[in-house]
Formats: C-alpha cells, sequence, structure tokens
C-alpha cells in the first residue's frame, strides 16, 4: 500500500487530540458515540482505528486501518491490529457483532463497497456505529474548504451528507435504527459542553448513526 498522509504525519495528527480544541471535540464526540453504542458486547472491530483512540474509549480492543504509521500507535494503546481497507475486510461473512467506523467514510475510496463489506462481516442483529461530519454542516463545509485548500488530511477527504450516508447504507443492504447528535458550537467560537440530541439533528457538527443488519424474516 502506499504511504497515506495519515503515514507520514501519524504523529500530529494523534497529538491533535491533545491539543485544547481537539480534546473538547473528542470528548463530545466519544459521549454520542457511548449512547448510540449502548453495551459493546461480542466481538467488535473499528474499520478505519487510525491511532485507536476511539477504540479505547470505547472498550473495543481490535481494528483495522491502510495506515502502518496509525497502526504501530494503536498497537501502543492495546488495540489488536491488521492492516488492510474497509472495502475488503479481513474477517470472515458473519463473524462480527459490530462495527464502528469514526470519521472514516469520507477517506474511503468506494464507500459503497465498504459499507457492503460491514454487512457481511456482521451477524445477523449486528450493529454498525458509524460517525460522521455531515457535509452541510458547518464544521463539514469548514473542512471541505480545508481539503480544496489542500490541507494535508482532508484533501484526501470527501464528506457526505447524513442523508447520502444513509441511502448509503440501504443500498448496502443495512436499516437505519437511531443517531445521536453533537457539537452545536460553529467553528472559530470556543467549545464548551455541548448537549447530545436524539436524531439526526441538523446543524451538528458530528453525528453518530446506527445501521442493523437484520435477521431475516421467515414467511
Amino acid at each position: 500500500m502506499a504511504d497515506t498522509p495519515f503515514d507520514l504525519f501519524a504523529k500530529q495528527y494523534d497529538e491533535w487530540f491533545d491539543s485544547s480544541q481537539g480534546g473538547l471535540i473528542f470528548a463530545q464526540e466519544v459521549a454520542c458515540l457511548r449512547e448510540i453504542i449502548g453495551s459493546v458486547e461480542g466481538r467488535w472491530v473499528e474499520v478505519g482505528v487510525g491511532t485507536g483512540r476511539f477504540a479505547r474509549a470505547l472498550c473495543i480492543n481490535e481494528g483495522i486501518d491502510p495506515s502502518k504509521a496509525v497502526l504501530e500507535i494503536a498497537a501502543g494503546r492495546g488495540i489488536r491490529t491488521q492492516l488492510g481497507r474497509g472495502e475488503d475486510l479481513p474477517y470472515p461473512d458473519d463473524s462480527l457483532d459490530g462495527v464502528l467506523m469514526v470519521v472514516t467514510i469520507c477517506f474511503l475510496a468506494d464507500p459503497l463497497k465498504a459499507l457492503k463489506e460491514c454487512r457481511r462481516v456482521l451477524q445477523d442483529d449486528g450493529r454498525l456505529i458509524l460517525g460522521l461530519v455531515p457535509a452541510d454542516s458547518a464544521w463539514g463545509e469548514l473542512y471541505a474548504r480545508k481539503a480544496r485548500e489542500g490541507h494535508r488530511f482532508y484533501s484526501a477527504a470527501k464528506f457526505y451528507t447524513c442523508d447520502q450516508v444513509v441511502k448509503l447504507a440501504a443500498d448496502a443492504g443495512l436499516t437505519f435504527d437511531g443517531a445521536r447528535s453533537c457539537l452545536f458550537t460553529p467553528p472559530g467560537e470556543p467549545i464548551g459542553t455541548s448537549s447530545i440530541r436524539a436524531g439526526i439533528v441538523t446543524g451538528a457538527g458530528f453525528v453518530a448513526a446506527r445501521f442493523a443488519r437484520l435477521r431475516p424474516q421467515l414467511v
């Protein structure tokens, strides 16, 4: 695999989470994800695990990523790691209870194929949790502008609206099963304590959406 921006700047990426703004945003996003995940039981894997920050915070101990550099950091946080891509998951059919994917879909070359892979590896009644920055939010617009300006990370990203992601998941055979929204402070203002609201809320800078692979119904 060719080096990604996350290979070249893994340390700088990870250090953002320890910055004053990054730490506050991360805490809000983790709380939002935790509400929609509920209990983590059985075998869960984070696709696009990065440096393992979210996996560790949410008690998920396996992860996959195409960047060797970030996986080395994740392994140091106790995550069992594998090198690989979301479009070609190295797990058997029906083998996972849950998949976590946080701000990963925007970096995928083929998000529909990756979502189909998530459905394939999930057991019946398994859950996929997607964390995303909606393209039509103030934060999504900021990151898209940075992408156009050649930002080291965001230049490789394509942001989606929640409606687009829900449709992609449906096309992959996954059913939308609820969401939580947070980060209502716009860019440029001090990040304070933010409420977590049920559903997909317009203007939220971060949305945690849950999708289910439903057990086939007997007829």
